[in-house]
């Protein structure tokens, strides 16, 4: 896209360690949570594993890739916690959390399929593919899919709390809830979900939970298998920052033995044992011929940002990472809150590395007028942002679930923060909404 800046505008520098992404430079990146942005040394090992198959595929295929599948399965349980062999490997996070979701349906849990009267429980703020995924696969087996609305300001006092995220996933439970999906962070909102204590209160009632963590690993220090999750399943191309095209699922050791894939292999009959591996790991990574090097450079990415950062931090790990990351964007949301008069929306309890804001208001007279702009987004801001400043940032209606929805005038920004960007990156956007959100008073 041609950009045309603002003149008016003084453009800071990146991080010091920007140098370390191939980040179109004209470009203030500040939504590193919608795709990531894998580093350049990530990028040239995926390449170098990707030279290697072609080489020789057949060689690649029959031994080399199932080390490099196992040294990434390695690495996550170094990082996560847990037996490595609980970790299997699928493209994106949607198929993962399809696949939990076919084998609950299919009885494969706990040998009872789900049938008439069943509940799936979930908020109104998973992520939409994951709800839609439940509510079909739900109405297939004449079960119920039911979202409890998350806390927002329309519902609850501000600042929001765990204790109110909590109180209100837990008004959904019922005696016919067998099976609820929980984002560890809200992508929409970017709330740090207390899924631990949701996990302790579920498992009470003997109700299996399943994580939805696309934004969890590398966003925020944790245990995986100490959440108390019956699965687990993470993008690994957001903050792990892998290349695209790779997801991980934990599966509790409890579930491994009828737990299968979609999609069977020609390993699917295979006695466990073949490439040294257990049943759910030989059925699931090798699932047809594909480009398994995504997965290969998993392991390049979790030694990445540790790596990177100690030019700055000789002692850096990837706690140290997290922390910097969420300290950083809690800078730039203070930023735009006294620049544009913004009140935080969630408690500081609830911040990982990204933040969203409530931005003011649109006034009534020109609301129609601007849902009536042309998009590639969500809403014409975005647009504006990147073609006249070079932001990249989202904006998204508040409330609304898909691109249609009446529009009230109410919109919000979500910030990421990441090894890459600084503190002047954020006063940049705030002035640069405040230009844009000042024409569109005038449009």
């Amino acid at each position: 896209m041609t950009t045309t800046r603002a003149p008016e505008l003084h453009r800071p520098a990146g991080s010091s360690l920007a140098s370390h992404w191939s980040i179109d430079p004209g470009v203030f990146y500040l939504n590193h949570g919608s795709y990531g942005a894998c580093p350049v040394r990530v990028q040239r090992a995926q390449a170098e594993y990707r030279a290697e198959m072609e080489r020789d595929a057949v060689s690649f295929f029959a031994h080399r890739v199932w080390s490099l599948i196992d040294g990434s399965r390695r690495a996550l349980a170094g990082l996560l916690g847990g037996d490595a062999g609980s970790y299997v490997f699928l493209p994106n996070a949607t198929t993962a959390v399809t696949t939990v979701l076919e084998n609950f349906a299919s009885g494969a849990i706990d040998g009872t399929p789900l049938g008439a009267g069943d509940e799936i429980l979930m908020t109104t703020h998973e992520y939409p593919a994951c709800r839609f995924n439940a509510h079909r696969i739900a109405e297939r087996c004449g079960a119920r899919a039911v979202e409890v609305p998350f806390p927002t300001p329309v519902t609850h006092a501000t600042p929001i709390s765990a204790d109110d995220i909590f109180n209100a996933v837990m008004a959904g439970v019922t005696d016919r809830t067998r099976l609820a999906m929980i984002s560890h962070i809200t992508s929409s909102s970017a709330c740090v979900v207390p899924v631990r204590r949701i996990a302790d209160a579920l498992a009470q009632r003997g109700i299996k939970l399943l994580i939805d963590g696309a934004h969890g690993p590398g966003a925020v220090d944790f245990d995986l298998p100490a959440l108390g999750g019956a699965f687990y399943t993470a993008n690994c191309h957001k903050w792990l920052s892998a290349p695209k095209g790779v997801a991980l699922l934990w599966v509790h050791p409890d579930h491994h033995e009828n737990f299968r894939p979609m999609v069977l292999s020609n390993d699917a009959h295979t006695p466990a044992g073949k490439h040294g591996r257990e049943r759910l790991a030989l059925e699931f990574d090798y699932i047809g011929t594909d480009d398994y090097t995504p997965m290969c450079a998993v392991a390049d990415a979790v030694r990445a940002f540790p790596e990177i950062m100690r030019s700055e931090d000789p002692a850096a790990d990837w706690p140290s990472v997290c922390a910097r990351n969420r300290s950083l964007v809690l800078e730039g949301r203070s930023i735009l809150c006294d620049r544009l008069g913004l009140e935080p929306v969630y408690a500081d309890e609830l911040i990982g590395p990204m933040v969203t804001m409530l931005l003011p208001r649109m006034d009534e007279s020109v609301r129609a007028a601007h849902a009536a702009r042309p998009t590639i987004f969500h809403d014409a801001l975005q647009d504006a942002l990147l073609a006249n400043h070079g932001v990249q940032v989202p904006i998204w209606r508040f409330g609304a679930k898909k691109k249609g929805d009446p529009f009230d005038g109410q919109r919000c920004v979500r910030i990421s923060a990441n090894l890459y960007n600084s503190a002047a990156q954020y006063e940049y956007l705030a002035e640069a909404l405040a230009i844009e959100l000042e024409r569109e008073k005038s449009a």
